[in-house]
């Protein structure tokens, strides 16, 4: 029998990918409408979003393991099959409770189909087609975020909120009949044996600090024992994880992938922009609504510019590193997002509307031209046995880091603004200010890695492999 072609791979694995991508920044605008349909408070509200954000955190670093006993496919399948089940569950939910556990079942779902994803497409492409590839679903993943509050909205105007559950059903069942007759054969079971309290370790390190980062929203929050000791609690895991790994002869993470240099300039320049993308997200908004006084809708169209600006720059970046490698494409990138970031520190009050969406889509750009494809790039440098460990290790690192990172903005803001709150604008701005500069600082510190990105031995490849 002929195999399928390899975009109908890419094609069914992006079903999957954008309708979770998609999915999750829909249910942002529902937020109101659950909070009225269950009488909710502020804090159980927030776990609609928090309880899929750790569930998935959680299940991530399994994600090696159970593809190696049960193959990338059955796994992948595997997860969307459990995507499914949790949106009916979400669309037939009664109370709260029943939607938190939807929330979690798609969380888990997701944990296993994110890192699959690009271990799946790099299975069926050479490593001299990947960039143009990986940058066309890149460009779906990066949009979706980007649109999806704008179809939640869409949906509520005319249905209730169970309908944004219930839109992946369909979705994602096609997915599944595509995915049996597509997807690559699982190749056979490896029998490594499971590390629990490496897991046990791990689950609860990402879990506790997913946790406490989404509870620290004020300086007091900060200054809370409870916060403090679940913060330390999670350093206290991860920290016991990585001494444990490094001791195990078949570790649940391979930690020794970051010995390839190539791969861990990779997940440097990766966290660095993740960082930039997720400060934007929520340094954006505050600009242009509470500082420049803007509507809601302007910031819409700002955070859709810089996602279409992503997406068209990373299949150029994407073609680009197939043809002449990663420095130049990456190098660019970083030096584009890094001088449009510190540029909207520059902004005041008074600044035109339009200098926003310039630096905004130059940001996209930027972000285009370097993050999936020194992703692709990092992978490519690991021996083919250690894709799909390679692809959980950035998805882990860039979620941690940027979640911490959010807290110290949020954080530094409260710290600015004193207790004035947004009364003051100028100050307000300032503070922002501080921000943006700060992060577009820390991306062009990234800068050395991808110029010196690339010229690794063989033996540093090997080096990752646990002896």
């Amino acid at each position: 029998l002929m195999s399928p072609p390899p975009w109908l791979v890419v094609v069914n694995v992006m079903l999957g990918t954008v309708t979770v991508s998609l999915n999750n920044s829909a249910l942002n605008p529902a937020i109101p409408a659950f909070i009225a349909a269950f009488d909710l408070g502020p804090v159980l509200a927030s776990w609609i979003m928090a309880a899929f954000m750790a569930s998935m955190g959680m299940t991530m670093p399994l994600t090696g393991y159970l593809s190696q006993r049960l193959g990338r496919k059955t796994l992948y399948l595997s997860g969307l099959a459990l995507f499914v089940a949790g949106s009916l569950l979400g669309a037939l939910a009664q109370s709260i409770e029943a939607v938190l556990a939807a929330r979690v079942i798609q969380g888990m779902a997701s944990g296993l189909m994110i890192p699959l994803s690009l271990a799946i497409i790099f299975s069926v492409y050479p490593k001299e087609l990947r960039g143009r590839v990986t940058g066309l679903w890149g460009a779906a993943v990066m949009l979706a975020p980007a649109v999806g509050p704008l179809c939640g909205s869409l949906v509520l105007e005319f249905y209730r909120w169970p309908a944004l559950f219930l839109i992946n059903v369909p979705v994602g069942l096609l997915g599944l009949v595509l995915g049996l007759k597509v997807l690559p054969a699982s190749e056979p079971p490896k029998k490594q044996p499971f590390d629990l309290l490496a897991y046990l370790l791990i689950a609860s390190g990402i879990g506790l600090l997913l946790v406490t980062t989404g509870r620290l929203q004020t300086l007091a929050s900060l200054m809370n024992p409870v916060n403090q000791g679940m913060l330390l609690a999670a350093f206290s895991c991860l920290g016991g994880f990585v001494w444990l790994t490094l001791r195990r002869r078949f570790p649940l993470l391979n930690l020794r992938l970051f010995n390839q240099s190539a791969y861990r300039s990779s997940v440097v320049i990766a966290v660095v922009q993740a960082v930039g993308m997720f400060e934007s997200l929520l340094l954006a908004p505050l600009l242009i609504q509470l500082v420049m006084g803007y509507s809601a809708i302007w910031t819409g169209l700002v955070l859709l510019a810089t996602a279409v600006f992503a997406s068209l720059f990373g299949q150029i970046g994407g073609r680009q590193l197939d043809r002449k490698g990663p420095q130049g494409t990456v190098s660019l990138g970083l030096l584009l997002t890094g001088l449009a970031t510190m540029g909207l520190g520059l902004i005041t009050p008074d600044t035109a509307i339009v200098w926003v969406f310039v630096l905004m889509a130059v940001r996209g750009a930027g972000i285009g031209l370097s993050y999936m494809p020194v992703t692709t790039a990092g992978i490519n440098a690991l021996p083919e046995n250690m894709v799909t460990e390679g692809a959980v290790m950035n998805n882990i690192s860039r979620r941690l880091c940027a979640s911490l990172a959010l807290v110290l903005a949020s954080l530094w803001l409260e710290f600015r603004l004193g207790g004035s709150g947004f009364n003051h604008p100028e100050q307000y701005a300032s503070a922002i200010s501080d921000v943006f500069l700060a992060t577009g600082g820390l991306v062009l510190i990234a800068l050395p890695w991808a110029l010196n990105f690339g010229g690794e031995s063989v033996a540093e490849s090997t080096a990752a492999e646990p002896s």
